[in-house]
C-alpha cells in the first residue's frame, strides 16, 4: 500500500518546525536532484545548496540558515541528515514475511525457536540452536549448532553462521555474511604448516549492522567480540579475537588482523588495514586507506599514504623518493668534512 503523511505529521515525528505548508502531503523520498512533486529530500552538504532553488521536490530537510526560498516548504532541524533517517523508515519497503517455518527449512534436534519467528525456505538450523522472538532468517541461511539469536533480528538470505556464535537483539545481518569461520592461524615446522584449530567463538552485541560479505573469524582461544551499536560495511574482514567497541562504525574493505582491540565510538574510513595486536583508543578517526601499524592511544584523526596525482607526476615523486638514500648519504659525508675542516 501507498504510505502517505502531511508535512506537519513528519515534523512531530523529527521535532521540526515547518516552514511553509504543514498540510503538504508527502508520498516518498527523492534527490534534490531528482525528488518529483510529493517527494520530501534534505541537504546535508552545503555544496549542493543551488540545488534548492530547482528541485522538484515538495518539502525539503535542512538548517535554519539554507531555508531562503519564500515559495518551499521547508522542515528545519540541527541534523538533517539524521532527520532523512528517521523519515526513511516511514518508507521502508523491505516485503514482509509470514512467520512460521517453512517446509522446506531443516531444523536439527532439541532447538528453542520462538512461535513468532520466521525460518524462510531452504534455511538449515543446525542442534541446540536458540531462535528468538519476531527473528527473520531469510532463505537459503545456514545457522550452525548451539548458536543464539536475539529477538528482531534479520539475517538476509545466505548468511552463514558457523557454531556457537551469539547474537542479540535487533542485529541486520546482510546476505553473504560469514560469522566464525576459522581464524587465520598457522604454525610453521620446517616449512610446514600446522594447522592452529580455532576454539573461541563470535560474540556480536545489540543493535549491530553488518554488511554484505563481510567475514568474523571466531577467536583463537577467547572470543571475536563486536559491541553494541556497531557498524560494519561490506566486504570486511575481521581477523579472530578482535575487538570492535561499541558504537563504532568501518568502512568497506577494511582488513583488521586479529587480536587487534578496537574503542568505542571510532570511525575507520574505507580500505584500511589495520595491524594485528594493537589497540585503537575511543574516539579515533582513521581516514580512507590509512595503514595503521602501532597502537594510536589518543582521540583525534590519523592518516597515512598519498592521494592520487596524475600518473606522470606519481613518478617524479616517486624518482625522488627512491634517490633520498643517495642524498641522505651524500649530506652526511658532506657534514663530516666540514666537521675535519
Amino acid at each position: 500500500m501507498n504510505k502517505t503523511y502531511t508535512l506537519q505529521e513528519i515534523a512531530v515525528l523529527l521535532g521540526a518546525k515547518v516552514q511553509g505548508d504543514p498540510n503538504c502531503v508527502i508520498t516518498g523520498i527523492g534527490s534534490l536532484e531528482h525528488a518529483k512533486p510529493g517527494e520530501i529530500s534534505f541537504l546535508e552538504n552545503p555544496n549542493l545548496r543551488p540545488l534548492l532553488n530547482d528541485t522538484g521536490a515538495s518539502a525539503i530537510i535542512l538548517k535554519e540558515q539554507y531555508a531562503t526560498f519564500a515559495n518551499k516548504n521547508y522542515l528545519i532541524v540541527e541534523n538533517p541528515y539524521l532527520g532523512y533517517s528517521k523519515v526513511s523508515v516511514l518508507f521502508n519497503d523491505t516485503p514482509k514475511v509470514e512467520v512460521g517455518i517453512h517446509q522446506t527449512a531443516i531444523i536439527g534436534k532439541d532447538c528453542e525457536i520462538d512461535e513468532t519467528a520466521s525460518i524462510a525456505p531452504l534455511c538449515v538450523l543446525g542442534n541446540r540452536v536458540k531462535i528468538g522472538a519476531s527473528v527473520r532468517i531469510e532463505a537459503g541461511s545456514i545457522i550452525g549448532d548451539e548458536c543464539e539469536i536475539g529477538a528482531d533480528s534479520r539475517l538476509c538470505a545466505n548468511v552463514t553462521l558457523y557454531h556457537k556464535i551469539k547474537m542479540g537483539q535487533r542485529c541486520l545481518i546482510h546476505s553473504g555474511v560469514v560469522l566464525g569461520s576459522d581464524g587465520f592461524g598457522n604454525a610453521n615446522d620446517k616449512g610446514v604448516w600446522h594447522k592452529v584449530y580455532q576454539l573461541g567463538k563470535v560474540v556480536i552485541g545489540n543493535d549491530v549492522e553488518i554488511g554484505a560479505n563481510t567475514t568474523v573469524d571466531r577467536g583463537a582461544i577467547d572470543d571475536t567480540i563486536i559491541e553494541d551499536g556497531v557498524r560494519l560495511d561490506n566486504q570486511i574482514q575481521v581477523g579472530h579475537n578482535v575487538i570492535i567497541g561499541a558504537h563504532t562504525a568501518i568502512a568497506g574493505c577494511v582488513g583488521i588482523a586479529g587480536s587487534a582491540k578496537i574503542g568505542k565510538y571510532c570511525m575507520i574510513g574505507g580500505g584500511v588495514g589495520i595491524n594485528g595486536h594493537i589497540e585503537i583508543a575511543d574516539g579515533v578517526i582513521v581516514t580512507g586507506a590509512s595503514a595503521v601499524g602501532k597502537s594510536i592511544t589518543k582521540a583525534g584523526v590519523y592518516s597515512s599514504g598519498f592521494s592520487a596525482v596524475p600518473h606522470r607526476t606519481w613518478w617524479r615523486i616517486l624518482a625522488r623518493v627512491m634517490s633520498l638514500e643517495d642524498l641522505v648519504n651524500r649530506v652526511s659525508n658532506l657534514e663530516n668534512k666540514h666537521e675535519h675542516t
